[in-house]
């Protein structure tokens, strides 16, 4: 099976963070830089299939990314834009956002590409929506859902593949890999983890005793949640949970990670592997072997 992002096995970090087996989907090599590079693109096709030229979008970093990539890609392609004309994207991002990622995005920058820091984005974006661009959030849009559907193909084939935890913001990926083991009755567990600063749908599964403090991990910043009331009877029928990280559990886990593993890892990446360290911490069973999906800085 040909896979877009490769798999690692991880015994010996396996062994140090007490769980009895460890793989890494490495999302965060994906060419367009995250797991977002799955599902923006199809969303973006969708809409052009349809008749949308102006896309917009309200990012943390990562789907931004992913959308300025596309576009820009698609826009290189000469026969598509003589035929049909560039495609244009306005993208909005908050003052909190991380100078490593608002960097990347404006290297992207050109005619047909704006970045606008916004001390309210999501209502920038829909103003946007109202002058008639098409917005790309995939928290309220299930069309994102059907790009991910690669993604549990190859995670469907992992070896002994007993559950898969991410690192969850709006819950978009989870929703998709729930409903596609589900629907092909694949026992396979889905784990979100969500931080110090933003957990509301890990709150479903509490209650924890964790520091409210600003989270190292800045791209969980969905505080609304539209999913919720979708995702966690999934995750339930699943048999999966909802964790909590926490500043010392993700550096550690950071510093884990490259001396077991020997790889460097954001603290983005890290919430994965910190949701499989307390899994194993409080004797979640899983059946089989865990899986992090490493979704980008």
């Amino acid at each position: 099976m040909n896979t877009i992002t490769p798999t690692g096995h991880y015994p010996e970090l396996a062994k140090a963070i007490n769980a009895s087996d460890l793989y890494f989907k490495r999302e965060d090599l994906h060419p367009y830089g995250s797991h977002k590079g799955r599902s923006i693109p199809v969303m973006i096709s969708y809409y052009l299939e349809r008749g949308d030229r102006k896309f917009a979008i309200s990012s943390s970093g990562n789907a931004a990314l992913a959308a300025a990539m596309h576009i820009k890609r698609l826009n290189a392609d000469v026969g598509h834009v003589s035929q049909v004309g560039p495609v244009h994207l306005a993208v909005f991002v908050g003052s909190n956002i991380s100078p490593a990622k608002l960097d990347k995005l404006k290297a992207l920058v050109d005619d047909n590409i704006q970045v606008k820091k916004k001390d309210r984005p999501l209502q920038a974006l829909a103003q946007a929506t109202g002058d008639g661009s098409r917005s790309l959030r995939q928290s309220t849009d299930d069309t994102a859902l059907i790009g991910y559907k690669t993604l549990a193909e190859e995670l469907a084939g992992i070896e002994n593949v007993g559950a898969v935890f991410i690192g969850t913001s709006s819950g978009t990926t989870a929703q998709a890999l729930a409903q596609s083991f589900l629907e092909n009755k694949q026992p396979t567990q889905v784990h979100i983890v969500q931080t110090s600063s933003c957990h509301p749908i890990a709150d479903a599964f509490g209650p924890f005793d964790i520091p409210e403090e600003k989270s190292d991990a800045d791209a969980v910043v969905d505080h609304i949640a539209y999913r919720k009331n979708t995702l966690v009877p999934l995750i339930e029928k699943t048999g999966g949970h909802g964790w909590i990280a926490s500043n010392e559990e993700i550096r550690s886990v950071r510093e884990l990670v490259e001396k077991h593993a020997g790889l460097k890892i954001s603290s983005n990446g890290a919430l994965s592997v910190v949701g499989v360290m307390q899994a194993a911490r409080m004797n979640f069973k899983v059946n089989g072997s865990a899986v992090c999906l490493i979704c980008g800085d």
